[in-house]
């Protein structure tokens, strides 16, 4: 009984030392190339689409309005097509972090736009490509948070973001080049304030 109390008081503590304006959010996304790269004539090399599970955890600033976000998706494990053709696979993380403006209203839909930096880990390549190069860039979201009215904490989210990405990649062969994958990444999912 004594340990059972003891456990409830330290969770009641970490609970209480937590809370703040933390905000989790567990989507699902489908990351989309926007472009592709030509590497000799007739020879046009381009990232497929991929999906995957995107968690992220966000952290607002008092009662105002900015808000910095984490994006922390599990690997994604992306095909590379040559010509239509899968050639190689890429395994990589997409670490991305995001200053947000959210737009507060009398609604329950809070829309949300943010910008920041965007990186591209990669640590396991097969197939033609020999080394693929980590790689920094440019990232843009836009979305919103739905609170409905029966949710305490809960809400959902819906949110597109823009990444500035292009690695180099080295082919077994030594030919080199930048892979434009510059993706647009959607996102559906759920959010948790505490």
């Amino acid at each position: 009984m004594l340990k059972q109390a003891a456990l409830i008081a330290l969770m009641a503590v970490s609970a209480s030392a937590m809370a703040g304006p933390w905000q989790a959010k567990f989507g699902a996304s489908l990351l989309s190339p926007t472009s592709d790269t030509s590497i000799a004539p007739g020879a046009v090399v381009k990232a497929d689409h991929e999906f995957n599970f995107t968690p992220s955890v966000e952290y607002f600033f008092g009662d105002s309005p900015f808000s910095a976000e984490l994006l922390l998706a599990a690997p994604f494990n992306q095909d590379v097509m040559l010509n239509g053709e899968n050639v190689a696979k890429v395994k990589h993380l997409p670490p991305t972090l995001t200053a947000k403006y959210n737009f507060k209203n009398s609604t329950r839909f809070t829309p949300y736009i943010g910008v920041g930096a965007t990186a591209f880990l990669a640590w396991d390549e097969s197939g033609v490509a020999d080394k693929v190069k980590n790689d920094v860039g440019f990232a843009g979201q836009l979305g919103f948070n739905y609170q409905p009215a029966d949710a305490k904490n809960w809400g959902v989210f819906l949110d597109v973001r823009y990444a500035d990405l292009s690695p180099e990649v080295r082919l077994v062969d030594g030919t080199k080049f930048d892979l434009d994958i510059n993706p647009i990444v959607y996102t559906l999912g759920y959010s948790y304030r505490f």
